[in-house]
């Protein structure tokens, strides 16, 4: 209990200093109100409202204030996915596709205010959970990961590139790592971090720093959901909302195991490498509807469902900075784009990070949940106005800010020839069913991966052995390869016959 109350009386140092002052609030409810707007905005998301705000904002201020607008975006976006997918049945975000099942029903049945008071509640509580196993979890993992040494930290890179294709893959895994090498590839571009010779650069100075993370992100993530936003505009017929948007305290109470439950699945999912909110909400929403006596109703405009999925998205983002903070490996997306601002301001989340980061961290989070909560109830008449702004208005203003802020970060027309070449490329792997998330985790993971893999077998004389004499790494290794083994199908398919059997 001492720890516990040690880490409390830290988070309340770290709370109180960005409480009072007042700069703290003027990032606050503006990113919030953002992430909102974006998240409330089929074909925007949270992951390009955490991007654009690290190119406008990830150098260019104090750190705090930086990851105040950045996690206030975060927050803010993870919630305003459910507003289009409670009223237009178009999920805002993919976090909230699960969201949808039972939003739009009770929203077609008059009971669209009662739905967003209960999401809204859901996310804040669902946020606070995620926040607190994030203040628990991260120095007990910290704790563990200052034992690592560069064998381990080089397969755990490795894990995490291979888990986040296997999990972001829409169809086949093999896609996901393919595009995690694409960027294990990239990363590789630039001068040698051990030797300091010229790597692939051929002979474009420019490249010699290797590709600049800030572009990456842009490109990746915001110009072809922008395209494809442009050449899909959706249109839906929104439900007529009814009633007012208050917290119902009873449904709250009654579903208060559920929601613990969501909270506690939304944080773990979170804490897996690359998965996201997307994963969080569906896998929350099918072990509710598995377990619950009134399972039958999900889809339906069941309470408990809306709650299982809002909950657990929600949660997740806490649980996406556990592994963030401690190994430098994003859990989610939006995490990944967070890493590049910490890469930007040349703080190195890891095992040597400065715990007065986390703390800050923390007490932010808790801060942009209050204000999230606080928004959402009484200005979201506000965000249901921004919903009518048809796409083809709001997606050219998106690009030209993309543009600004991929510009404003290295200050070279380079940069925006990389944005837009990565941009090409990302476009045309989605219209192949490739997931980008692995290649942008492959990017930032790949340097860690590639220094400390290569430095492993100088410190070994090329002895391939080092991977495997030590406890830590020889583990890292039979994961990696049971990840691999798991997706091959003469294996999927005895997996499945063993189930059928025990089932």
């Amino acid at each position: 209990m001492d720890f516990v109350f040690s880490q409390l009386a830290g988070f309340g140092h770290a709370f109180w200093a960005l409480a009072i002052d007042p700069v703290t609030y003027l990032y606050l409810v503006s990113s919030v109100f953002l992430g909102i707007t974006f998240g409330a905005l089929p074909g925007l998301t949270a992951t390009l409202a955490v991007t654009i705000l690290t190119g406008f904002f990830g150098n260019k201020i104090p750190l705090d204030y930086a990851l105040i607008a950045l996690l206030g975006a975060y927050v803010g976006a993870i919630y305003g996915g459910s507003y289009p997918s409670i009223l237009l049945n178009i999920p805002g975000t993919a976090a909230s596709a699960a969201t949808a099942m039972d939003g739009h029903p009770l929203a077609k049945a008059g009971r669209g205010g009662e739905a967003l008071g209960l999401t809204t509640t859901a996310s804040f509580i669902g946020t606070i959970i995620g926040t607190f196993a994030l203040l628990i979890f991260v120095w007990v993992l910290l704790g563990i990961s200052k034992n690592i040494a560069s064998p381990e930290k080089a397969l755990l890179a490795l894990f995490g590139i291979l888990l986040s294709g296997t999990l972001m893959s829409e169809d086949l895994v093999i896609k996901g790592w393919i595009a995690g090498l694409i960027g294990l590839a990239m990363a590789m571009v630039g001068l040698d971090p051990l030797l300091s010779e010229p790597r692939y650069t051929f002979g474009w100075s420019y490249l010699l720093s290797g590709f600049q993370v800030v572009p990456v992100l842009m490109g990746a993530f915001a110009v072809p959901q922008i395209i494809e936003g442009l050449r899909h505009v959706e249109v839906g017929q929104m439900a007529e909302l009814k009633g007012r948007i208050l917290p119902n305290l009873k449904a709250i109470r009654r579903y208060l195991p559920t929601i613990t439950r969501s909270g506690v699945i939304g944080t773990g999912v979170g804490a897996l490498p690359g998965v996201g909110e997307d994963v969080a909400g569906w896998v929350s929403y099918g072990v509710g509807k598995t377990v619950s006596k009134e399972g039958d109703k999900f889809g339906k405009g069941s309470t408990e469902g809306l709650l299982s999925s809002e909950t657990a998205n929600n949660a997740c983002i806490g649980g996406a900075l556990i592994p963030l903070l401690v190994l430098g490996i994003p859990g989610s997306p939006p995490a990944a784009a967070l890493m590049g601002a910490f890469k930007i301001n040349n703080v190195i989340p890891g095992p040597t990070i400065d715990p007065a980061i986390i703390l800050r961290v923390v007490a932010i989070l808790v801060l942009a949940s209050f204000t999230m909560f606080i928004m959402g109830l009484f200005t979201a008449r506000i965000f249901i106005k921004i919903l009518k702004i048809p796409q083809t208005i709001f997606l050219p203003i998106v690009m030209v800010l993309t543009a600004i802020g991929s510009f404003s970060v290295g200050g070279g027309i380079n940069d925006l020839y990389l944005m837009l070449g990565v941009g090409f490329v990302a476009y045309m792997m989605n219209l192949m069913k490739y997931p980008i998330a692995p290649l942008v985790i492959g990017v930032i993971l790949g340097s860690l991966f590639d220094e400390t893999f290569r430095r492993s077998l100088f410190l070994s004389d090329g002895d391939l052995s080092v991977f495997v004499s030590r406890p830590g790494a020889a583990i890292l290794v039979a994961l990696n390869v049971a990840l691999i083994i798991s997706q091959v199908p003469l294996a999927k398919r005895a997996f499945a016959r063993m189930k059928g059997k025990t089932a």
